[in-house]
């Protein structure tokens, strides 16, 4: 097997020529008109916009810090402009169910413009009536209607007062109502003067009142008829008067809208109304009832004349207003509760009640967008009560219907309205994490059907010179974007280099817009600091330092328990069953490593590889998974033809919380062949790298964070040139290590060596040749694979002694 050398310093960083830049600063840069590095995305969401069939709405899934929201609102905003600006919307009284307004679409700035004019034919109505109503002719067609009920009522008891004196008797009138009494000569007989009169008199005047009586009941019965009659010629009158102020005015604005069916109809309304409630626009005192009420002994109501209630009743609620916008509307929402979304019923106070109007319907952000885009965070959407249901609910059923939350649970008893829905025409792009996206998958039957379209945002672009160039255009972008100063070529590279950095791999660049923006703000913090004019190399690697130091206050604490010997780490020497393995801690967005110490102690026993982590229930599955593979490994490669008769423990010494992962399995492993085989491991050496059971050792994630965990230990302790760090030979190409640590290797001081299999690990950690089989199946002697076997079959050998058919019980 080939000997493992250790890399070369070029191989642990990239950098970036600056020289391949033809610019001085990103002052000299055009700004990045597409996303960089989302051509998934970016195909998603062209399509995305571009259809226009039911449920091809978006949800852009990435990891917090992606931007998502710039990055759709881009191609959203891109497609408004070309759209036609849609409707306004408006709420109007409904005249035959108030409770249930109607709504009304216009052109665009034609709803404002409507409660304009209707506001201005208030004003005009209350001067044309007045002017009509208090005309002398409307006044005296008024009298006749008056003095033709008196008439009437005059006639009809001068009448019963002439019937009544032919009979001799007269008409009075008393506190309990009118009378008939014998006279004579003009007066009125008293009670004995009737007495006195014969019985055949008496009895013929008894007759005469009672046949005087039956007319005076006839003619009261009467009464309310006629008065009947004077009001309905009254409000006949005022209809006709009303209904030719008010012709030329409303001819004259139904001519305006007379090409919108719903605001004719409305205004034909409007006409009924004002006729019907003519008096609503008069002071109490010139209010043509009242002249009725007093012929009839009433007071008259007592009303405001042409008050706010009045104005309310014939105004028009303006819902949504597109008179100042251009292309389709793009709106996000930020906090997408059930009534910012679907709107809602407002109410006010009067005399201790709740009541409500038409006028107290407002927008939600569905309306807003309602003809263009619209933008909600998923996980704010779902935390609000109801608001993911009435989202789903409108896109069903492409209308929006406003309904009270409290109304709808029957929380409240107070009146409230049930709007005319509202025709929905909207795309709406979910914005989120993919846990998220993929749990609504599952879980939620209808969002598949309404969310088709998947914009998976990455979080990683390759590393090619064309991106390189593009990311410095990204860099000039947000620099303009946020006021910063100009990035020199060498702080555009350096800003480069950190970006494979946290994208974790040499040949790519994170497109984490949240980590890169932030980054050159603080830049350009450390260049103002610093007094320059330009950012420069210098002033972002002081900002990457700065932030490190900021967040590594726990890395620091337990490097200064390792040098301090509180927890065991040796850095030099040899040690049976002993290894240093390597760990990532993730705090927030710093991430650091720390060696941890590994020991395996082995007996004779059943072929057992205990871990200890997953006995104590510290350890996690995929951590199990890689001890137990250990022992596919052993068996397979040592014990194929007989038993495997050890028993190991593994064990991460003094660690006190949970253990995951398995990028350290190669590690116990050689920890657990150095115990079987007695052969000691250099302890100058720390490994990582995960490893299956035919022996190869595979990559890992932070492979950065823990070669600069180490290598930290190792100079604090002093370097010796003996002290490195095996990684898996996969993890090579995600190198960009710490200049510190490039200068070291650089320097014979510190060494990385990439393992492909355990056996070339082994060699280096031990010294001792790993050997392979000859012809006849056997490792040479001295090796370590020869130990492990030998070690292994002296336990087969002294179990089988302890085994039943040796007349002894298993131990």
């Amino acid at each position: 097997m080939e000997k493992v050398k250790g890399l070369d310093a070029s191989q642990l960083c990239q950098r970036t020529d600056p020289e391949q830049f033809n610019f001085e600063t990103t002052a000299d840069v055009d700004d990045l008109q597409d996303p960089i590095g989302q051509p998934r995305a970016v195909q998603a969401m062209q399509f995305g916009t571009g259809i226009e069939r039911k449920g091809f709405n978006v949800f852009a899934l990435g990891p917090s810090g992606m931007d998502k929201r710039a990055f759709v609102s881009q191609f959203f905003a891109g497609q408004a402009q070309s759209e036609a600006v849609p409707s306004d919307w408006c709420y109007a009284n409904n005249f035959a169910e108030p409770h249930r307004p109607q709504a009304i679409g216009l052109p665009a700035g034609m709803g404002v413009r409507l409660r304009q004019d209707m506001e201005q034919l208030v004003e005009e109505l209350r001067t044309a009536l007045a002017a009509s109503f208090e005309s002398e002719e409307y006044q005296t067609r008024r009298q006749v209607i008056a003095e033709e009920f008196k008439e009437r009522q005059e006639q009809a008891f001068k009448g019963l007062q002439e019937r009544a004196q032919e009979g001799g008797l007269a008409v009075l009138r008393t506190p309990a109502g009118l009378a008939f009494a014998p006279v004579r000569d003009g007066e009125v007989l008293s009670r004995e003067e009737v007495e006195k009169l014969g019985a055949e008199k008496r009895q013929q005047l008894e007759q005469e009142v009672e046949t005087l009586q039956e007319e005076l009941q006839k003619i009261l019965r009467q009464m309310p008829s006629w008065q009947r009659d004077m009001r309905d010629k009254m409000r006949e009158l005022d209809r006709e008067v009303a209904t030719l102020a008010v012709g030329g005015l409303m001819d004259e604005l139904r001519e305006r809208y007379s090409d919108y069916d719903r605001v004719a109809k409305y205004l034909d309304d409007v006409r009924k109304d004002v006729v019907e409630n003519a008096s609503e626009f008069f002071p109490s005192e010139q209010d043509p009832s009242t002249v009725l009420s007093a012929l009839l002994g009433g007071a008259g109501a007592q009303r405001e004349p042409g008050g706010p209630a009045l104005l309310r009743r014939y105004r028009v609620n303006v819902l949504v207003d597109h008179s100042s916008s251009e292309g389709a509307p793009v709106v996000y929402e930020d906090n997408p509760t059930y009534q910012n979304l679907i709107g809602r019923v407002e109410h006010m106070a009067q005399m201790g009640a709740l009541v409500t109007d038409f006028n107290l319907v407002k927008a939600g952000a569905l309306h807003r967008a309602n003809g263009g885009y619209l933008m909600l965070d998923a996980r704010e959407l779902l935390l609000q009560p109801y608001a993911w249901d009435g989202l789903k609910r409108a896109l069903q059923s492409g209308q929006l219907r406003i309904e009270s939350l409290g109304q709808m649970l029957s929380l409240v008893s107070t009146v409230s309205l049930e709007p005319e829905p509202i025709a929905l025409d909207v795309k709406v792009a979910l914005l989120g994490e993919p846990m998220l996206y993929y749990l609504l998958w599952q879980l939620d039957p209808d969002f598949a059907d309404l969310f088709k379209v998947a914009a998976d945002l990455e979080e990683r672009m390759e590393r090619s010179p064309e991106n390189q160039l593009l990311y410095a255009r990204l860099i000039a972008t947000l620099a303009r974007r946020h006021d910063l100063r100009p990035f020199d070529r060498g702080a555009v590279a350096r800003v480069i280099e950190h970006s494979a950095r946290v994208a974790g791999d040499a040949a790519k660049l994170s497109t984490h817009m949240r980590s890169i923006s932030d980054l050159l703000q603080e830049a350009d913090y450390q260049a103002g600091e610093a007094g320059s004019e330009v950012v420069t190399a210098d002033a972002v690697q002081h900002a990457i330092d700065a932030q490190i130091y900021r967040s590594d206050r726990l890395r620091e604490r337990a490097q200064e328990a390792i040098l301090r010997d509180t927890l065991l780490i040796d850095t030099e020497g040899e040690a049976i069953g002993q290894v240093n393995g390597l760990s990532v801690a993730q705090l927030g967005s710093f991430a650091f490593g720390r060696p941890t110490r590994i020991t395996a102690q082995v007996r004779m026993g059943k072929g057992e590889v205990v871990d200890i982590e997953r006995e104590v229930e510290l350890g996690g599955p995929i951590h199990s998974k890689g001890v137990l593979i250990l022992s596919g490994f052993l068996g397979g490669r040592y014990a194929a033809e007989r038993p495997l008769s050890l028993s190991a423990s593994l064990v991460f010494e003094q660690s006190y919380s949970g253990v995951e992962g398995d990028s350290a399995s190669s590690a116990e492993l050689y920890a657990l062949l150095s115990a079987i085989a007695e052969v000691p491991l250099r302890q100058s050496l720390a490994v990582t790298g995960s490893v299956n059971q035919r022996g190869q050792v595979q990559a890992i994630g932070g492979v950065n964070e823990k070669i600069e965990g180490f290598f930290d230990v190792c100079r604090a302790r002093g370097l010796t040139g003996e002290q490195g760090v095996l990684i898996p030979a996969a993890n090579v190409k995600h190198l960009m290590l710490r200049q510190d640590v490039v200068d070291a290797v650089a320097a014979g001081q510190f060494q990385v060596y990439p393992v492909e299999f355990i056996d070339q690990g082994i060699e280096i950690l031990t010294g001792v040749p790993a050997g392979e089989r000859d012809e006849g199946g056997h490792y040479a002697e001295g090796t370590v694979n020869y130990l492990v076997e030998k070690r292994l079959a002296q336990l087969a050998e002294k179990r089988a002694e302890f085994s039943p058919a040796a007349g002894e019980g298993e131990v």
